[in-house]
This record gives C-alpha cells, structure tokens and sequence, in this order.
C-alpha cells in the first residue's frame, strides 16, 4: 500500500509584486474561517472595492524586504521544502511506499494540487500534518476544509469499486515533549550566543476574540504551551511574558498584544528582550519583518537597548526528528 505524506501550511505570494500579493490576498481574505463577519455583504464590499486595491502594494513592498532571505523565494516557502527533505531523508530508510508533497492553504502549491498528486501515484492512505502546532478553526479546521472538498472531488471521479484515499490528519502538537524540548534548546542556544535576557517575550499570532468565546481552542492551547515551555526552561514568573501578534481590523483580537508589551516594557526600564513566536513552525513574514524588524523599532524607540528574535524551528535536527516522529505514529 502506497502511503502519502503531505506536510501544510498557510502559503505565500507567488512572488513579492502587487499582482501576485493581490490574488494571495483574495484567497486568503476569502476564508470564511479566517474572517467571519457578522455582516458578510459589507465584508465583501470593503475586501474588493477598498482592501484589494489599497493593500497589495503595501504588502508587496513588505515580502520584498524579506525574499530570498532564506534560500530562493518566500521563506516560508523555501523552510517548508527543506522540512519535507529532512522528514523524507529518514523516513524512506524506514518505511517502503512512501510519497511525500507539501501543500499551502493559500497560494501554491495548494493544498488541492498535492492531493489530487498523490492520488494519481496510488496512494491509498495520506498522512496530513498541518504545520501549526496549536490547533485553531482560521488555520487547522480551514486545512480540514480544503482536504474534505478536494476529496469530495476526487471521489465523484472514481468508480465505486475503487477504493478511496483515507486520511489521516494530526490536528495539533502543542503538547508534544519533542517540539517543547526543541523549543527549549533553541531559546538556551540563542541565550549562549546573546546572552540572557530581562525579559522573554512568548509572542503568537492573534485571533478574534469572539473565535475564541465562540469555542475555538486556540488560546488555550497557546497558553498550554507557554505553561510547558517556561517549565522546560525552568523560568519564574518574572523571567517571560506571552502576547499575541498580527492584529487586523478593528474588533477586539486576543490580549494582551505584543506591540503595546514590549513598549510598556521599555517604558518601565526593561532594556534586553528577546522573542520566540512558538505557534511559526517555519520563519515568515510575521517573525522575519514583523517581530524582528517593526517589533524591534516599537521597543527601541521606547527606550529598549538590546532586542533579539530567536528564530523558529525551521529545518533544526530536532525539530525534524520531532515532525518524524509525530507522522511515525500512524504508519
């Protein structure tokens, strides 16, 4: 039996141009799980006649600051690749029939193309990891949704003697002792190199605060995973602080927000901070120009000194090993 691999995440522009950030944008915006508005002719409205027309330039200007930063094209990108040949380097030594794709939710290569992929070399099992490691409706559910329509598809095509692809999707990993510990050795390696910080930022992209009172765990599973990360590091209290980041629109998101922390940190006579975002499995837009670039300023010009990001996992041996053994567990 052929099995497939399918490693996601959220996506990229095809390229850093207005036109390209424009079509990421439209799809992305789109997500009825990303954004849900009560109202959703308004939303529609103020998404093609305003947002679409003001914001891809914006954004385009944004990606092109950080392209080719890590390897060729978007980081996001290029880090995802080098997970996939680190899981599959170890896993076809161990494992026969293995077929191995990535997919991103937005953009390509979408989640739809690597399926219909996989499908067409004989696959009749699909192992899916969604590369976030805290579970949320906007990112893991939205997954969910693309797998089941593109199957949806795949099924109409086929004859009813032909057996139909099984999925198996691993929904979060916040608690898993090998991420924690990863997290944990890249925290201690980047304080060897730098030194150790008044403070520890624990920064996560942000959510609706009404996603999270309407039932998505999101949250919890964020604050699950401060609790386990600073008993790895064996921190007091005083050592961290947790945030969320990314903030959009203007209803109330998740808090307290990273922007206003740092700030009222460096106000206070914090000098030396350093950041881990723990929900980015791969370095992006949001950790490579928004924390350590405009999160960098907003503490420097309130008074801060020193301000490190400490990269995320990336292609780190032990975060392999760990993404290893995470797919190990349903072969």
């Amino acid at each position: 039996m052929k099995t497939g691999i399918l490693l996601t995440n959220l996506g990229t522009p095809d390229a850093p141009t207005k036109s390209a950030s424009r079509r990421y944008l439209s799809e992305f915006l789109s997500d009825s799980r990303v954004v849900d508005p009560p109202n959703k002719l308004i939303w529609w409205l103020t998404l093609n006649v305003v947002i679409l027309n003001i914001r891809p330039k914006k954004l385009a200007k944004i990606y092109a600051k950080i392209w080719d930063k890590i390897g060729t094209g978007s980081p996001l990108l290029s880090i995802t690749k080098l997970q996939l040949q680190g899981v599959k380097k170890t896993l076809l030594k161990q494992h026969k029939n293995l077929i191995f794709e990535i997919g991103m939710r937005y953009g390509n290569p979408s989640i739809s193309s690597a399926l219909n992929k996989l499908h067409a070399q004989g696959c009749e099992k699909i192992i899916v990891l969604p590369l976030y490691p805290q579970y949320s409706n906007t990112t893991t559910l939205s997954t969910l949704d693309t797998i089941n329509q593109t199957l949806d598809t795949i099924n109409q095509t086929l004859d009813p003697w032909t057996k139909k692809p099984k999925i198996a999707i691993i929904e979060h990993y916040y608690d898993n002792d090998g991420y924690l510990q990863s997290l944990a050795n890249s925290v201690l390696e980047h304080q060897t190199k730098h030194g150790k910080p008044d403070k520890l930022m624990i920064s996560f992209h942000g959510i609706p605060q009404r996603y999270v009172d309407n039932g998505d765990v999101y949250y919890d599973h964020c604050i699950g995973t401060v609790k386990l990360l600073v008993k790895k590091l064996d921190l007091d209290e005083s050592d961290y602080l947790f945030s969320f980041q990314s903030i959009f629109g203007r209803e109330p998101w998740t808090k307290p927000q990273t922007k206003e922390r740092l700030e009222a940190l460096a106000s206070n006579g914090v000098v030396h901070i350093q950041v881990i975002c723990p929900g980015f499995s791969a370095d992006c837009l949001e950790t490579l120009e928004e924390i350590e670039c405009e999160n960098r300023d907003y503490f420097i010009q309130a008074g801060g000194r020193q301000f490190s990001y400490i990269p995320a996992l990336n292609d780190r041996n032990d975060h392999i090993k760990m993404l290893i053994d995470l797919i190990s567990t349903h072969l």
